[in-house]
């Protein structure tokens, strides 16, 4: 019998996510990176001194720092032609009336403002390089709550932000930590204050809109002692014919007896290298919970860090990556226990599919004083073609015997008789593989607050809108 061909759909029509808005801007850097483009940054913002020398420290540790000699090829990402800073046509709003009506439409189009209304506490909107909407309900400012943008949080909270920016993710940690540090802008500042519990979660949203542009977003969350928080992390950019840059950073400090989430849904275009970083260093006791989707984007490097510092100490990380036709994409998680009876969870899932690559690239590490400490990792890869490509590269670093570390790994297909069983009950084939991918991620989607768990649906029918039997 003559085997089956199948139709490959190369340009997948990803709707309100490539809406692509007139690129219009009050200011912009010239392309490339040097030390008059740095300065120009730092003037642009009015920033204090020590702010235009951190900068400045860390252009000079970016030069002197390689590419990684691992993962995924980023050889031909060049950085003298991608523009670190455009500041779009408008400042910062507190209504969305008052935000243009083009960057309005995108955002409420994306469902940012019904979302607002309806379930989060807390909104910042990003486009391009600068917060464009920032808003925050009365009732967390009345507790001490502070939801900013990073811009802002330099001038009204200098201290704290003295303080915590870019000591849990340091420059030197690796050439994209260092280029964030010399050309960051945007992004938000969240601190919670001790004992208080954010039942209702914030968000932050990110849009790149602009082509060639690079987004180095910076986020900086400080939840105190026995505090509580869920934050919303939303990303996304249009498709165009030239690579675009995502280097942001995220910084987690979790005190003693706090719990926070951060979930994210990253759907970048697939021009896009996502080299993102983010890490957290988790206090007593301290609850560290990751959710993250990642979807779209050319190249993705992105392994969330949990550092358990103190005794008691605790990571859950969900994670759920799907790579199609003509996308690298490397992710997984760390977590370094440092303290006894500390404990972290990872579950990861990848799905690969018309030739797209999917890498779990994972760290354990147990220190020698991380005695009765229990780590669990379980990752399962699914392929929905023989073209793709998964792979899972853990790696366990056992520095003392008192501990309990295991890690399961799973790789398969979808399975001809399963989709047979399913359509001999009148389901077509399309709907059959859907059906058994939304069920292989479907820990995923139980952890994302309903909209995110829409989209991310929504976007997995829409990558096998390219697979049709």
């Amino acid at each position: 019998m003559e085997k089956r061909k199948k139709t490959y759909v190369h340009d997948v029509d990803r709707g309100v996510y490539d809406i692509k808005n007139e690129v219009k801007f009050r200011y912009k850097v010239k392309s490339g990176l040097d030390e008059n483009v740095v300065k120009d940054i730092s003037k642009q913002k009015n920033e204090p001194e020590w702010m235009t020398e951190f900068r400045l420290n860390s252009l000079k540790i970016y030069n002197e720092i390689k590419l990684p000699e691992w993962g995924p090829d980023i050889s031909d990402l060049n950085i003298d032609k991608i523009i670190t800073y455009i500041r779009p046509n408008t400042n910062m709003q507190g209504s969305w009336d008052k935000v243009p009506e083009d960057i309005k439409n995108t955002f409420d189009k994306l469902g940012i403002q019904k979302a607002e209304k309806h379930s989060l506490a807390g909104v910042g909107a990003q486009y391009d390089s600068e917060v464009v909407y920032h808003n925050i309900k009365e009732d967390l400012i009345k507790q001490g709550v502070v939801y900013t943008d990073m811009e802002t949080a330099v001038k009204e909270y200098e201290p704290m932000v003295k303080e915590y920016f870019m000591k849990c993710v340091e420059p030197d940690d690796h050439k994209f930590a260092a280029l964030h540090g010399a050309v960051w802008s945007g992004g938000s500042f969240v601190y919670v204050p001790k004992g208080v519990q954010v039942d209702i979660p914030l968000q932050s949203y990110f849009r790149l809109n602009a082509p060639g542009a690079g987004q180095f977003e910076h986020t900086l969350i400080i939840v105190d002692e026995g505090a509580k928080l869920h934050f919303i992390e939303g990303c996304s950019a249009p498709k165009y014919s030239v690579n675009n840059l995502h280097a942001g950073c995220v910084e987690l400090f979790v005190k003693k007896d706090a719990t926070l989430r951060y979930s994210t849904i990253e759907n970048w275009s697939k021009n896009m290298y996502n080299l993102n970083t983010k890490r957290a260093i988790v206090e007593e006791n301290a609850t560290i919970e990751w959710v993250s989707g990642s979807f779209g984007s050319k190249v993705s490097m992105l392994y969330p860090t949990s550092v358990l510092k103190g005794k008691g100490a605790k990571c859950e990380y969900t994670g759920v990556t799907f790579a199609g036709e003509g996308q690298n994409l490397d992710t997984g998680a760390q977590v370094v226990h440092l303290a006894e009876h500390t404990y972290s969870t990872i579950s990861s899932k990848s799905i690969s599919k018309s030739g797209g690559v999917a890498t779990y690239r994972g760290l354990v590490r147990m220190g020698k004083n991380a005695r009765h400490s229990k780590s669990t990792v379980s990752c399962e890869s699914l392929m929905l073609d023989d073209i793709s490509k998964s792979d899972t590269i853990p790696v366990l670093d056992i520095l003392n015997d008192e501990v309990d570390v295991g890690h399961e790994a799973k790789i398969g297909r979808i399975s001809d008789e399963t989709i047979f069983y399913l359509m001999s009950r009148g389901i077509s084939e399309k709907e059959a593989k859907a059906m058994i991918v939304r069920g292989f991620v479907e820990p995923m989607s139980k952890e994302l607050p309903l909209e995110y768990a829409v989209e991310m649906n929504n976007l997995i029918n829409i990558e096998l809108e390219g697979t049709v039997g």
